[in-house]
This record gives C-alpha cells, sequence and structure tokens, in this order.
C-alpha cells in the first residue's frame, strides 16, 4: 500500500531529490514550501517520470508562521495519516552583522531559528497526531553545521538536533521513529549555489577538507532520508545521520 509523504522545502534540492526518491512507494506526496510557482515545477517535473500512480499535490505555507501553519494542518488532516514526513525547509537566512550592530545580530540569530527551526517544529507539532501509529517515520534536514558550529544557521541546526532527540524519545511508544540528515558541502542546493557563484573559490574551500575529496550530490542525501523514512529503519531513531564525505567522521 502506498505512502502518504509531505515533504516541506519540497520545490528544490534536496526536498525535490527526496521526492523522486520516496515516489516510486507514495500514494501522495504533498510539497509544501513558500512558493507555489516552484512547487508546481517541481510537481510537473516529478509527474512526468515513471508512473507510479501517485498523486502530487502541493502546498504554499510559510512555516515560520502559526496561523499559516495550522491552515495546512487542517487540509492535511482532511486525508489520511501522514506515514512519512519529512522537515526538510531551511536555509541560512541570517545575514553577518557589523560589530557592535545588536540589533542586527538580534535579526539575524532569530531570522535563522524561525527559518530553521520553527519551520521544522510548527508543522510536526501541528500533525502529531495525525501521524501513522505504528510506522510513522519523521525525518528532520539537519546539517554539518550543527555538529561543529557556524554562528546563527550552526546553532539553529544544533537546536533542531536536540528537538530530533526529544521528540524521539517521546513518540518511541507509538512506534514513530524521529531522526535528522546532517548534510555536508551539497553544492548543487540554493543554499550554496548562490555563494558559489558569487564567490568561486568557495567551492574550493569547501572540498579540501572532504575526506572523499569531492562535495555531496542532493541525491546522496536523500538516499540516506529514503532509508530513515523506510519500514526498515524500524529500530533506529533519535540518530543524526551525517552525509558529508567523512568530514566529521562520525564525531559529534
Amino acid at each position: 500500500m502506498g505512502k502518504r509523504i509531505v515533504i516541506t522545502g519540497g520545490g528544490t534540492g534536496i526536498g525535490r531529490a527526496t521526492a523522486a526518491r520516496l515516489l516510486p512507494r507514495a500514494a501522495e506526496i504533498v510539497l509544501v514550501g513558500r512558493r507555489r510557482q516552484v512547487l508546481e515545477a517541481a510537481a510537473a517535473e516529478l509527474g512526468q517520470g515513471p508512473d507510479t500512480g501517485a498523486v502530487i499535490r502541493v502546498a504554499a505555507c510559510d512555516l515560520a508562521d502559526p496561523d499559516q501553519v495550522a491552515e495546512l494542518a487542517r487540509q492535511l488532516r482532511e486525508g489520511p495519516t501522514v506515514d512519512i514526513l519529512v522537515a526538510n525547509a531551511g536555509g541560512n537566512h541570517g545575514h553577518a552583522a557589523e560589530p557592535g550592530d545588536l540589533h542586527a545580530v538580534a535579526r539575524a540569530w532569530r531570522a535563522d531559528f524561525d527559518g530553521n527551526v520553527l519551520t521544522a517544529v510548527l508543522l510536526t507539532e501541528a500533525l502529531l497526531d495525525h501521524v501513522t501509529r505504528p510506522g510513522g517515520r519523521i525525518v528532520a534536514t539537519s546539517s554539518i553545521a550543527g555538529l561543529r558550529g557556524s554562528g546563527s544557521y550552526g546553532a539553529a541546526k544544533a537546536a533542531v538536533n536536540a528537538w530530533v532527540w526529544s521528540l524521539a524519545t517521546q513518540l518511541a511508544p507509538d512506534g514513530i521513529t524521529v531522526n535528522a540528515v546532517a548534510p555536508g558541502f551539497v553544492p548543487e542546493t540554493p543554499f550554496w549555489q548562490d555563494r558559489v557563484a558569487a564567490d568561486p573559490e568557495v567551492y574550493a574551500s569547501r572540498v579540501a577538507p572532504i575526506p572523499m575529496g569531492r562535495p555531496g550530490t542532493a541525491a546522496e542525501v536523500a538516499a540516506a532520508i529514503d532509508y530513515l523514512a523506510s519500514d526498515d529503519a524500524g529500530w533506529t531513531t533519535g540518530q543524526i545521520l551525517q552525509v558529508n564525505g567523512g568530514t566529521l567522521l562520525g564525531r559529534g
């Protein structure tokens, strides 16, 4: 029987690759993001692939806005329970502040918290009692930055990790697993594309510390999400799965 799957940040990058990876076992995939046009383009591309019989829907929503999330959750509750929730939406929303400008520092930290933590937490919390029991899967997208630091963005991703650990303990008695993937340098994602375009040296500097000597791909991160979302991962919960070419070699 096909799964009902919700993927946030589903229009581009890792979210889009995850949708393609999970599509063969889906009855329905709901792509969620802020930009409807981007979501609709991704849905159209997915629909042109091999026929799986899955329904692909889109939902435009600011996932840091409680009212918009509540309305999205209300709509999702009109359908079957959610088998797989991939909380992938996020990004580097904070901007470097001038030294001593505490207002700018506060704005940067709040922007990264809202854009990476609330975007994962709010929809998940709104759907908690509508996740399939037992057997539901919740997978968040963290980052290598949350394991080794990186200003406000790294702090936000570290908060995602802490939330995953807490939620995994809470939901384990219900047979629901909660995990995260922590990608390293994946230059094909929007997160990196603009930065590399603005400064091509970023590419070499990011590849240099990777033991495998190359960047990762969105498809490789999606494969890790696929495992954590699978029936085979029923005894894997509360884990932060690093997908970074050995940059941290499993060290937290």
